[in-house]
């Protein structure tokens, strides 16, 4: 029978259990797909560690906490395996990237027709697994601190999967990217074309000294009241500092707050546009996606202690 991974109950990654269950049947409008792999985000152990923020009730399906416990995975590809009534164009056995989605840490998944996108022929499954969330993350948050051509922004935890996706599209759009990482990532950083600073005591000097024409904007994927300082003390509008986790003072800073909790801007709108966009870059080689490990699905636990100790530059994924 297929599997599944679920938490059993709120804590650590020990928690997470696989489970046989049924083979889902495709609702109307909807199809199920074989995962061929599932992204592993921070989101996923935060949901169960009981430290995520409060979400809003209309984004709950969204964040896979409208049930009594979380569903884990929010982000996967795969092969189509049945499809149900009232759907066009997309067909059983076509290679598709799901996104938005809830519970792929699975052997199967149903979504809408809607979350369906077509995988390139040449990005491979883990790749084509992990694209979305930080994809569409980096796209929201440069949008939301208004990056342009001509700007310079800081990007924070740039060697993350959220801040490797945003050095790429900052860079491609013309902007100067200075991003913050461990002295370990800097080569991966220049190849990618940003100029790297190591964070920690003097990341604003090391900063100015990195962009002596100053800073436009700045995009917080790190989170440390570092960030949040540094960021409010180089960028002279607020209004172009975006962050998508941080301390609780931020929410007093008059800074753009991403993500499903009250006040924060969950982007859909946005995120729904740019999925076909970093498909078509994945596709060709002009985004990168980077993995570090895949883990099978049985050693989902293993995967997020992985994460949660800090890993290598590049995505977590699952492999069914």
């Amino acid at each position: 029978m297929p599997r599944i991974v679920r938490p059993t109950a709120y804590g650590t990654p020990d928690v997470l259990t696989v489970l046989e269950v049924p083979t889902p049947r495709a609702p109307s409008g909807g199809v199920v797909v074989e995962v061929r792999a599932a992204g592993v985000n921070p989101i996923d152990w935060k949901l169960y560690s009981g430290t995520f923020h409060t979400v809003d009730d209309k984004h709950k399906d969204a964040a896979g906490i409208a049930a009594s416990m979380p569903s884990l995975g929010l982000e996967c590809a795969g092969v189509v395996t049945e499809v149900g009534a009232d759907v066009a164009g997309v067909q059983a056995g076509d290679e598709v990237i799901v996104y938005p989605v809830t519970a792929a840490y699975a052997g199967y998944v149903t979504a809408p027709a809607s979350s369906i996108l077509a995988k390139p022929v040449g990005l491979g499954w883990a790749e084509a697994g992990s694209l979305m969330l930080t994809g569409t993350t980096a796209v929201h948050a440069l949008r939301a601190a208004a990056v342009d051509a001509g700007d310079t922004v800081l990007v924070h935890g740039g060697a993350g999967g959220v801040g490797l996706m945003a050095v790429q599209l900052a860079v491609a759009a013309g902007a100067t990217v200075i991003a913050t990482a461990a002295e370990r990532n800097h080569p991966l950083l220049r190849e990618l074309g940003g100029v790297p600073v190591a964070y920690g005591p003097g990341l604003a000097d090391r900063v100015r000294a990195a962009a002596p024409q100053g800073v436009s904007a700045a995009v917080d994927f790190a989170g440390t009241d570092e960030a949040l300082d540094v960021s409010l003390e180089l960028v002279a509008d607020r209004a172009r500092i975006a962050s998508i986790t941080g301390p609780p003072r931020r929410a007093e800073a008059g800074i753009k707050l991403l993500g499903y909790g009250p006040g924060q801007d969950a982007g859909a709108e946005v995120r729904a546009a740019a999925r076909a966009g970093l498909v078509e870059r994945a596709g060709d080689g002009a985004l990168r996606v980077l993995v570090d490990t895949a883990f099978p699905l049985a050693d989902a636990a293993k995967a997020h202690e992985a994460g949660l100790a800090g890993h290598a530059p590049g995505k977590l994924v699952l492999i069914p």
